[in-house]
């Protein structure tokens, strides 16, 4: 690890300025993806700035028509909260499939979506409720957050501050577990929101994306008969020592599937 300076914000608005006077500093929250690298000597950031328990970074509750969850908010809160499991049942069970209890006991939701591993859980559930990323600068809606491997909207200096959920109609989650790290080698999220319904696949490709050949079937027949025919394009997905691309575009109808069967049965 290469020498740095600590920070403990005591405000988001602190940590903000500490990024705007030192634009090679590094926010620090759950650390998951960020204490690894730097182990590794991978980043050579000038300043570590922590966020991690903010009170202006946490909180759970439902206002008008939406789940607003903080960035902050560990997995663990997420999976466990009263909350989250009344309103959309689906995220609270994505989130307690996340990694194992370690993780979930230290990584947040915000440095989850901030880094945007093309594995992560969170970013199918964003995209496929359709919710909207709230920033200490701006809102950014899911479908323009989400811009390829590792790679978010962001700009510098701007800080995720919660995210809003639009309470679907009903949702569910469904995904094949890397064996050792808990990824999704596939994962598929899917909801009937009051734009339609929508298909989100995290884990397959380079980044978190719609299948928009499934929305459009689903959207004629909530079934999982509907996807009996659909085939997706596997040009363009992960090929790796656990998969070829294939098998990934096998495995995301097969996890669609499942996420449906969850909602209808097998009907």
């Amino acid at each position: 690890m290469y020498a740095l300076n600590y920070v403990k914000a005591k405000s988001v608005k602190e940590a903000a300025a500490y990024l705007a006077k030192n634009p090679e500093a590094k926010l620090l929250a759950g650390g998951m993806t960020l204490i690894p690298t730097l182990k590794a000597r991978l980043a050579h950031p000038t300043h570590v700035v922590d966020i991690a328990g903010l009170p202006e970074l946490r909180g759970i509750a439902v206002k008008g028509g939406k789940l607003a969850i903080g960035a902050g908010s560990k997995h663990h809160d997420v999976a466990t909260s009263s909350v989250v499991r009344k309103a959309i049942p689906a995220l609270a069970g994505l989130a307690a499939e996340i990694g194992d209890p370690q993780v979930r006991n230290r990584g947040t939701l915000g440095g989850s979506l901030a880094n945007n591993d093309p594995a992560a859980d969170y970013p199918a559930a964003v995209l496929g409720l359709d919710a909207t990323v709230v920033t200490t600068k701006r809102s950014i809606a899911a479908d323009d957050f989400f811009q390829g491997m590792f790679a978010t909207a962001l700009e510098e200096g701007e800080i995720i501050l919660r995210i809003e959920f639009p309470l679907p109609k009903r949702a569910a989650y469904s995904k094949f577990h890397h064996p050792a790290s808990g990824y999704a080698m596939a994962g598929v999220f899917i909801a009937q929101t009051a734009g339609g319904v929508r298909v989100a696949v995290t884990g397959a490709g380079p980044g978190v994306f719609r299948w928009k050949e499934a929305e459009v079937a689903l959207s004629k027949s909530f079934k999982p008969a509907a996807l009996e025919g659909l085939k997706l394009d596997a040009s363009g997905l992960n090929t790796d020592i656990h998969a070829d691309s294939e098998y990934r575009a096998n495995l995301v109808r097969v996890m669609a599937k499942r996420a449906l069967g969850k909602l209808v049965g097998g009907k």
